[in-house]
């Protein structure tokens, strides 16, 4: 992929504002694709769009191809005459309108699709859906159906014949629980159908939509539910090494994912097609995708799955280029950037180059009290790169400007050339735009110079994370500051 010099915006569709308790891709999503335009952008960056898991994360999905029921468009449904105005208005979403309470918003919405399913009536359009993505919508589907009579418990403690998928028991279930899998295909539906007009909206007005791929799934999904000899399973069906990351710069302890690791052994004999198919489903969905974690491809680390923590795990070799040159054989050139931050071996920097990938930099990673050089700051950054201010795991650049280190803050102050006359959160912008790096993207919450209360997520905690949402659409000053920043650094 050969990007050209150009620039963008970090906003997942949850934290767009509106009055139904999460963003959409509604009206919200066109107005920001609008704004977009407006300030001379060329991307919009998203978070992954899949159903959220443990945690709310859309980092832990139950699905690797599903799309998040929570992002449809209530008043579509209603302009399809699924649903009326009444049945929108008037409901709690929650009492902060800059944060996502998920619980009510799950709830509500919940029975609203219910609502709309009772009143659908199935044509071409839905059935040639159904037929076009059996692949993996029946599994999902299935899953869920399950998951819901089981009280959403895990599938590892569903009863054996369930587990394995006996093949009898299977059939029985869905005999009796055909309306419920209905359910799930109808709002698989809905989404996609939803999803490809935005799409068609946003490309049209000359915005190219990044998507993001978890680099695992869930332990909890039906991707592992169906095919667990991908994964690291024992013949019982329980794992045996799951992911994470050693020590680092966001936990003392590692991070303790928690997801199945690949049986990549077993992936390979079966040419990658598990992989060569979400990477083709993800390029239908996006104009480019991001992917997580890149660094596993390469060398990966491996928790034992009682662990409590991820201090002591240990690196094991990954597919490397063997799994992209199947790709690439399959699916000719894609559009990928690589997300290689973290612990980066100088095999990882191999793989990157072989892969032609561009490669991530992130300016807050730049600074420390040492007043160090390193690889992450501005002045340092390949062509062939995406430059952030931060990433969702970051906090926000103002948030971590008042919080960090006084060294590494005076280094910060003292590289972006911050002046008495303007922002701080512009002259950090600016750092980016000027960079070598092919592509800029900023978050939205750094583009308002927001502080650590919009912060997205927090690596290794509970609770509390991808809640941030925006109180009003994006300002015409801000977009005019964009604009201004974009056609003096040529993006």
């Amino acid at each position: 992929m050969e990007l050209k010099r150009s620039c963008g915006v970090l906003m997942h569709i949850t934290s767009l504002p509106n009055n139904e308790g999460i963003g959409t891709m509604g009206k919200p999503s066109y107005e920001f694709i609008d704004w977009l335009k407006s300030a001379g952008q060329s991307y919009w960056q998203v978070l992954p769009i899949h159903p959220t898991g443990y945690g709310d994360s859309p980092y832990q999905s139950p699905s690797s191809f599903a799309g998040n029921p929570l992002l449809i468009d209530l008043w579509e449904l209603k302009n399809m005459g699924l649903l009326s105005a009444e049945d929108i208005k008037g409901r709690e979403y929650g009492e902060d309108p800059c944060l996502v309470d998920y619980e009510k918003v799950i709830s509500i919405k919940n029975e609203l699709l219910h609502k709309a399913f009772f009143s659908f009536k199935e044509d071409v359009a839905y059935l040639s859906f159904v037929q076009e993505n059996a692949w993996w919508l029946e599994d999902y589907a299935l899953f869920m159906s399950i998951k819901e009579k089981n009280e959403l418990r895990s599938w590892l403690n569903w009863d054996k014949e369930i587990r394995k998928r006996n093949p009898e028991v299977l059939k029985k279930f869905r005999e009796e629980n055909s309306d419920s899998i209905k359910f799930h295909r109808f709002v698989q539906y809905i989404f996609f159908y939803q999803w490809k007009r935005l799409k068609d909206y946003a490309n049209k007005k000359g915005i190219s939509i990044i998507g993001d791929i978890p680099i695992y799934a869930a332990m909890d999904s039906a991707d592992v539910w169906a095919q667990p000899k991908l994964f690291t399973m024992d013949t019982e069906l329980n794992p045996t090494l799951v992911a994470g990351v050693p020590p680092d710069y966001f936990s003392a302890t590692g991070q303790l994912w928690g997801n199945p690791l690949y049986n990549w052994k077993n992936m390979e004999a079966d040419g990658f097609n598990w992989w060569i198919s979400r990477i083709d489903h993800a390029m239908k969905l996006f104009d480019i995708v991001r992917i997580d974690h890149f660094r596993a491809f390469d060398t990966y680390y491996a928790i034992p799955a009682d662990a409590k923590t991820a201090e002591f795990g240990d690196w094991k070799n990954g597919p490397g280029m063997k799994l992209f040159n199947a790709v690439k054989e399959a699916l000719g050139d894609v559009n990928i950037i690589a997300e290689d931050l973290g612990d980066i071996f100088d095999s990882v920097k191999k793989l990157l180059s072989d892969s032609g990938y561009p490669g991530m930099r992130v300016l807050q990673f730049g600074f420390n009290n040492e007043h160090n050089d390193n690889s992450h700051l501005a002045h340092n950054y390949p062509v062939n790169s995406v430059a952030y201010t931060g990433t969702h795991d970051n906090d926000t650049i103002m948030g971590w400007l008042r919080s960090a280190d006084k060294k590494a803050a005076k280094m910060a102050t003292e590289y972006i050339g911050a002046s008495v006359f303007e922002k701080k959160h512009i002259s950090f912008i600016k750092s980016v735009y000027q960079s070598p790096s092919a592509l800029a993207v900023i978050p939205m919450q750094d583009v308002l110079g927001l502080g650590t209360e919009a912060r997205m997520n927090i690596p290794s905690t509970l609770g509390g994370n991808w809640c941030w949402r925006m109180r009003k659409p994006g300002t015409a000053k801000a977009a005019k500051l964009l604009k201004r920043l974009a056609e003096a650094y040529l993006r």
